[in-house]
């Protein structure tokens, strides 16, 4: 499949003061990734069933409300439709992970965003860049975390009520970047409800973008309505300089007890900090990622919360 040439701008209400705020503030935008027809039911099914099986993601919660632990669940033999039908249904969410490697039309689509916004930011040059599809049952819940890489979120279909906090120390210190960034933890952290007083609050409607600034802690809750949405993802000189200098102050700060570094992303100190960095990765320091391999669930869309427990 094609991707439509767009006749018109990807994003429709573009300012000249949203360049100056983009990476550094929260800033939502109209966007007419619709108008592509990429991302209807139809088209999101059919990426299901082409999605390679180690891109492809199924999380639920359990049945019990005490337990927090996340189920990980396989699609089985059903239909891309079948499998939106049964998310619908229950709690689930799916996560169609990089898709520009393996669907073009989806990559030409990605590079003509960044084209765009860097037509509108002389400078504003990205690598790495990721495109994913989320499609999330009614009132799910993504809890309170932070990203690494510069992150945007586009409305498809549904409402999301976005939770976005201060970049401060206040809501996620330097020692929990840390952390995340060593893969010492996941990108989860400790929430506590008068953090929302301090947060911006966007129903994100359809036809809606927002971006925040790096490492600014966020959480998700879906209105009561199946939710599809694209996630982008990019690297940046600077989201990289952000990445060395603060994963170089944790190999620092575990090595020889170094304390109180600047986390400033430009500066002859980002260039030793992102050698620590390499070292610490070369010298295979770095904890692995989890790796799934025990599945808990199957969907199964004539299932009451579509899907059925796995022996």
């Amino acid at each position: 499949m094609n991707a439509p040439v767009m006749n018109q701008d990807i994003i429709s209400n573009w300012e000249q003061r949203h360049g100056r705020l983009f990476g550094h503030e929260v800033v939502k935008l109209n966007h007419r990734l619709r108008e592509t027809g990429l991302f209807s039911r139809e088209a999101v099914g059919r990426l299901v069933e082409r999605c390679p099986p180690h891109e492809f993601g199924l999380e639920a919660m359990d049945d019990n409300p005490n337990n927090p632990h996340r189920l990980y669940g396989i699609r089985g033999d059903a239909s891309g439709l079948d499998v939106i039908d049964a998310i619908e249904k229950g709690r689930i969410w799916m996560n169609i992970r990089r898709v520009m490697d393996w669907a073009p039309e989806y990559r030409k689509l990605l590079d003509e965003v960044f084209a765009e916004f860097q037509s509108r930011m002389p400078g504003f040059n990205t690598f790495k860049r990721n495109l994913g599809v989320l499609v999330s049952s009614p009132n799910a819940n993504v809890f309170y975390h932070a990203d690494i890489q510069g992150q945007s979120l586009w409305q498809i279909e549904g409402v999301k009520k976005v939770y976005l906090y201060p970049r401060s120390e206040a809501f996620i210190s330097g020692d929990q970047v840390e952390k995340i960034l060593l893969r010492e933890t996941d990108e989860s952290m400790r929430y506590e409800p008068w953090f929302d007083e301090y947060a911006d609050v966007i129903d994100l409607q359809p036809g809606e973008m927002v971006t925040w600034p790096l490492y600014a802690p966020h959480r998700v809750h879906n209105h009561d309505c199946l939710n599809i949405s694209v996630t982008m993802e990019h690297w940046s000189r600077e989201t990289w300089n952000s990445y060395a200098v603060h994963y170089g102050n944790g190999v620092l700060r575990r090595t020889i007890g170094w304390n109180n570094a600047s986390t400033a992303p430009k500066g002859l100190h980002v260039y030793p900090k992102a050698a620590a960095a390499f070292l610490w990765k070369k010298m295979g320091k770095q904890i692995a990622g989890d790796v799934v391999t025990k599945r808990d669930f199957k969907i199964d869309a004539s299932s009451p919360d579509g899907r059925v427990a796995l022996k």
